[in-house]
């Protein structure tokens, strides 16, 4: 006699059920995947068996994963409050259990289990077939259970995925600390996206990627800072100086201060020093992978700087651009936002304003990046605690611009002004075929940005 149990997912327990209802509804080419394998009745609890309906019905009507809001209004429809409790507190337990180091073993084991289910229940079908000859129902039958639970995915399918282009977390935004920045990036880096930052020898470079990291914690994210150059103390005492405003060559006397200002950070950081040349992408892959076996699931990956780490090929431009576009390559695979900075050349070091060419080196990182931004500061500069800032890629709206800006690097605090420098000699070339010049160009979207944000 068959085992009931064995047609659900008792024999893996509660936590593994909380798990596949995370992927189910955070993970949408796995649900893509599943929809049409999986039934409520797989789950034990009756909380778990609505979550699962819900999901795979509105997976069904609009192509995507459900949001909150969606999962809000619909438990205001469940007439049992008992039943509604139940339901709001497995919500809460799926959500928290999307950071599990274990996600990949679920999402094997529960597609195994939903393609064992769809073929054990086409062989019980063909036996009453078999028995009125129906021979070519029963081979489409088992055809289509063997292909049950395959990859479905084909891409981004335009005309159905309409809903999904809309949600607001489709990119999944980590802002940076400048709110212009965030402006231009339509919200910040986000998952995949390689940002860069480009600046002479002493301009400001590091600090600006400690403000990043200082920024994403204060917002409650996980972050991890690796550190080619300085040592790993030496970078939290940076960011010591950054939390609590107290000079960083002063910070060692004021430790029970910065301690209490920490304590109420939201997010984690955690600073992995590399010898200079010694390791390249591959380790740090690795080593995001260590820290998801522990639980540690980063936001945003910090990597202080990429031209310092291990590259193939003979001759420096060779290996940078192999750097660039495995870093580039990493971001995409571990689906987490990267920022690295890298140096000027010599002429570059000497100018007012940093442009894309004057990148040392490759100038393939400024084809690898998503965002690309300069820092020049000259000497008056760090006399007097500025710089200019310089737009110098971007996928995700304007480039061009220029900022002016106020820098302390005592303790990391940066300040880019919300104004656009006035117009530089570049602003003036025609640079695009419909011949509009740098500067209207960037009016032009300026005018339609404020269009689109009225009312």
């Amino acid at each position: 006699m068959q085992n009931k149990q064995t047609n659900k997912l008792t024999q893996y327990g509660h936590s593994f059920q909380t798990k596949a209802l995370a992927l189910l509804v955070t993970n949408r080419e796995f649900l893509q995947q599943v929809a049409d394998i999986v039934y409520p009745e797989y789950f034990d609890s009756d909380a778990n068996k609505w979550i699962a309906e819900h999901t795979i019905k509105y997976y069904n009507e609009y192509k995507t994963i459900p949001t909150m809001e969606v999962f809000k209004v619909e438990l205001d429809k469940i007439p049992n409050e008992i039943i509604s409790v139940a339901v709001k507190e497995q919500l809460k337990e799926t959500y928290k259990s999307t950071k599990a180091s274990d996600l990949e073993f679920v999402e094997k084991t529960f597609i195994d289990f939903c393609k064992n289910q769809t073929l054990k229940n086409a062989l019980l079908k063909s036996v009453d077939l078999l028995g009125m000859g129906g021979y070519d129902d029963i081979r489409t039958l088992i055809d289509n259970a063997l292909k049950a639970g395959v990859e479905k995915s084909l891409g981004h399918e335009y005309l159905k995925e309409l809903e999904e282009r809309y949600r607001e977390e489709s990119r999944s935004l980590i802002e940076t600390p400048w709110s212009v920045i965030n402006r231009i990036l339509g919200g910040g880096l986000g998952k995949g996206d390689l940002g860069l930052i480009v600046g002479g020898p002493g301009t400001g470079k590091s600090w600006a990627l400690v403000a990043l990291g200082a920024c994403a914690v204060t917002m409650g994210y996980n972050v991890l800072h690796y550190t080619l150059e300085l040592d790993d103390i030496y970078v939290g005492r940076r960011y010591d100086a950054c939390f609590s405003k107290i000079p960083v060559n002063g910070i060692l006397e004021h430790k029970d201060e910065v301690k209490g200002i920490i304590k109420k950070l939201r997010g984690e950081l955690y600073i992995k020093y590399y010898p200079t040349g010694r390791v390249g992408i591959n380790t740090l892959h690795a080593h995001i992978e260590k820290c998801k076996n522990q639980e540690i699931n980063p936001d945003l990956i910090i990597v202080d700087y990429a031209d310092l780490l291990k590259g193939a090929g003979k001759e420096r431009r060779d290996k940078l651009d192999d750097i660039y576009m495995n870093l580039r390559g990493l971001a995409g695979e571990v689906k987490l936002p990267i920022w690295t900075a890298s140096q000027v050349n010599r002429s570059g070091a000497r100018e007012e304003i940093i442009q894309g060419d004057r990148i040392a080196e490759s100038y393939a990182k400024m084809m690898i990046t998503d965002f690309a931004m300069s820092l020049s500061r000259n000497r008056e500069d760090k006399d007097n605690g500025t710089g200019r800032w310089h737009i110098m890629k971007n996928r995700y709206g304007p480039d061009g611009m220029t900022f002016n800006s106020t820098i302390d690097t005592s303790i990391g605090q940066i300040n880019i002004s919300d104004r656009e420098n006035p117009s530089t000699p570049e602003d003036n070339a025609v640079t695009n075929p419909n011949g509009l010049s740098n500067a209207d160009r960037r009016s032009l979207y300026r005018s339609q940005e404020d269009f689109f944000n009225l009312g």
